[in-house]
Parts: C-alpha cells; structure tokens; sequence
C-alpha cells in the first residue's frame, strides 16, 4: 500500500481546488459576484481537503457549487395607470442536503442571476453554522418597490408569488424576506399562496405575528451581528460599552443592529441609505430613524431637520472616513472596497462584522486581517435572521408562540455557539484568529459531511 505524504497531499488538494475554479469560472464567466463567494470559501478551504482526501473522490466542491436548480420566470403585473408591467423573477435552489432550502426574496433592480447564486451559494455555510436543520437557497426580482403604491406592490407580490408558489412549500423551500421584502411584502406574498395553496403557515418565515410569524424576527438578524460582535471583543477584553460604531444602512439589519449596541452601551454616530448618509457626533437618535423609515418610508436626509447637529453626506462611501472603534456594513454587497477598509483602519478601527451579505470585498477582508482587526463575515455575523427563521418554521409546525425572551435567548446561544464553531475550525486547521476560514470550514463541513452520507445523486 503507497503511502501518500502530507505535501503530496496538499499538492493534490490545491490542485483539485484550482481546477473546480477553473471549472466554475469558465461555466459561470459572466457572474462576477457568484464567482467572488466562491472564491472566498475556495481561498480557506484546501486544509480540509488534506485531511479529507475522500472528499476529492466524491467531487464535493463540484457539487457543491452547481445549484440543484435554477427557477427563472416572467412577473406580469399592471401599475396603477393601467399600463402592464414585467419583471422577472428568480428562485434557485441550491443545496438542501441537510434540510428544506432557506434564504431570503429580494427585490432590487440590480437582482440577476449571479447575485441571486452568490446570497445561495452563501446561504449553505451560512444556514449549516446556525445548527439546525435548514438548506441553502435564494429568491428575488428586478423590482424596484421604491417609488411604488401600496397597491402596485400588491400586484407584484401576488404576480410573484403566483409563478413560485409551485416550488416552494413547507417541507421543500421555505423563503424569507431580504433587501425590498420586509413585513408588507411577506404579507402580501403569503396571502397569495394561501389562495393557491390552502393556509400552511411554514411555507414562509418573516410573517406577523397575528398569523404565524416569530417575536424577534423582526430584530433578529441586526441584534444577531451584535450579539457576535459581543463574542468577538469579549475574547479580546473589549467591550461595546463606551464604544464608537458606525453602520452603514437604515434599513431592518441595520435599525436594530444601531438598537441592541446602543443596549449595550455604544454610541452610535452614523447611518446611511442607498442616497447618502448621516453623522451625528452626539449619537444617532433611533426613534427619529425609525420613524423617516418605517413610517413615512422617507430618505436618511430627513433626520436633519429635527437634529440640527447632524450632518448629511451625499454618497455612501464616505461613512467609512468616520473614525470609530466598531464598523457595521449592513447594507448590500461590496459596498466597503479596500480604500474604505484602509481609511477605516488608519482611524483605529477594532471590530468590523457583515450584517450584509458579502458588503466587504475580498481585498478589504484579507487587509482587515492582516492588520489584526477583529473581523466578522457575513455568513457567521449576520446568521441570526435565519436562525430565528427556522425556529419560526419550528414553532408553526408545533403550533406554538414562544415569547420574545425565548427567541431572544435562544438567539444568543445560537450565536454563541456560531462563533465557537468558527474559533475551533480556525485553530483546527492552521487559520487561528481568522473567522473568515473557520466559518467556511465549519460550514463547509457539515454539508460536506452529509453530502458523503446521502452519496453521489
């Protein structure tokens, strides 16, 4: 029997990665940010592939990275000046081997077919390290429900939800909210496959509560980031008390992402919407933020004019100049480049987490870590919300409501354990200190693990 020495076999494993990348890149050339996730996951991984040779056999990784479907479909709708309307409208279902896919809808006039398998492709590793029994998928459209009616809104959701309705069920794929989705979205949604389907609560999570939804829900994915954050300076001996934090956003992730850190005792300086953002140097007022955008559903702008101590900046970009002690990108994907990461930094920054998906680029990620900055992707930070989700897909198939102290508790042991799980893969595998590979290798092994138990199908 040949025995294989360990540089051989890391040969063997850089040399598999490198060629499913290759493969991927060529099958997938005109998706740049699917292919960007990718290649984050496939930059920590080969240690595993030492230790795993079987792995290799059994094409994990090309398995891994095709999705199991891709439900593309036209979304006919009529506006409010009779004129109709199409969009289109996506669902890919990427890997369910450890349970029903899960992942967000949303809508977004840049919504293609790469962003939507970049937040898929993520959702896997992401909904593995949440621990409970939920695969990875995502949805979306190129609509813009800015600017839009209560009632056009309507008309979309229902013209949606028709065409997915016949992938989608309690059991199978279970979607949730995202950027564009939130409460009235989901309502709409659900109300429409009730009258296809018959009334099945689990079928979506991020409902009311009045007919199924989650306490906490709302706040999950925003105090889940914070929550981690909590984890991350606690190792170092820091706290969130008396801290400086910047977010970026003013939307679900980032409202209570602002309102569990100032809980904590931080300051909160600076918010931001897709127009420009707002500094207020004696702290954000978050009832003022929430009433511009989750009442009259106005523009950051507006906070100004009730705090005339504060500031407006036209662009998003520029928030990252603001020193602080704590970052919070929680808007949308690649908005921190390596400028802003560099700024950031020069300004003594010592905790940045992904309350977005993928909000950092590659080369801010590695320049944060090699200057030793407490950093917190996405898939591990920003798992909250998906967690409480599936606890509200468990509270409806038990037809149970557990109170908001439950789901909060139960919230933080899950992100506890989320950035245990990622500090023992670190260590483990030679990444110590990098929670960026040991998310992904945890993440990572669980599916694989399960997948070499299904066998090849």
């Amino acid at each position: 029997m040949a025995i294989v020495s360990r540089n051989e076999q890391q040969l063997a494993a850089e040399s598999y990665i490198m060629n499913v990348f290759d493969m991927v890149q060529k099958r997938n050339a005109h998706q740049p940010e699917f292919l960007q996730a990718v290649k984050e996951l496939f930059n920590t991984i080969q240690p595993v592939f030492v230790q795993h040779p079987e792995y290799i056999k059994y094409g994990v990784l090309e398995r891994i990275t095709e999705p199991d479907r891709i439900i593309s479909f036209r979304v006919s709708w009529v506006d409010d000046q009779n004129r109709v309307q199409v969009n289109r409208g996506y669902r890919v279902q990427f890997n369910d081997t450890i349970g029903p896919y899960k992942g967000g809808i949303r809508f977004h006039p840049t919504v293609n077919e790469s962003i939507i398998k970049f937040l898929g492709f993520e959702q896997i590793f992401k909904n593995a390290l949440t621990g409970l029994p939920i695969g990875g998928g995502k949805g979306g459209a190129d609509f813009d429900p800015k600017g839009k009616s209560d009632r056009e809104i309507m008309h979309f959701c229902q013209a949606y939800m028709t065409e997915l309705s016949n992938y989608i069920g309690p059991d199978v794929d279970v979607p949730a909210g995202d950027i564009g989705v939130g409460a009235r979205e989901i309502g709409y949604m659900f109300g429409q496959y009730k009258r296809l389907k018959s009334y099945q609560a689990g079928v979506l999570t991020g409902k009311g509560v009045g007919y199924g939804g989650s306490l906490g829900r709302t706040e999950a994915t925003g105090y889940g980031v914070i929550y981690f954050v909590n984890e991350m300076l606690k190792e170092k001996g820091l706290s969130l008390e008396g801290s400086t934090v910047v977010v970026s956003g003013s939307g679900n992730v980032a409202t209570y992402a602002m309102q569990k850190a100032m809980q904590l005792g931080a300051k909160v300086v600076a918010c931001s919407d897709s127009n420009g953002y707002i500094y207020d140097p004696d702290g954000i007022k978050l009832e003022t933020v929430k009433e511009i955008k989750e009442g009259v559903r106005g523009r950051i702008k507006e906070y100004v004019d009730k705090h005339p101590n504060a500031e407006y900046y036209e662009g998003c970009t520029g928030i990252w100049s603001i020193p602080c002690d704590i970052a919070l990108p929680c808007a949308t994907q690649n908005e921190l480049d390596v400028e802003s990461a560099t700024l950031l930094i020069q300004n003594g920054v010592k905790a940045v987490a992904e309350g977005a998906n993928m909000p950092c680029s590659l080369e801010a990620v590695d320049l944060f870590i090699e200057n030793g900055i407490l950093f917190g992707p996405g898939k591990a930070a920003n798992a909250g919300g998906v967690a409480v989700s599936a606890l509200e897909m468990s509270q409806n198939s038990m037809r149970l409501s557990w109170t908001f102290e439950e789901v909060d508790s139960k919230l933080q042991d899950i992100m506890k354990n989320i950035y245990r799980k990622a500090t023992t893969c670190a260590d483990k595998y030679g990444y110590s200190g990098n929670l960026v590979a040991g998310a992904n290798i945890s993440g990572f092994l669980t599916v694989a693990e399960a997948m070499m138990a299904h066998g090849v199908y």
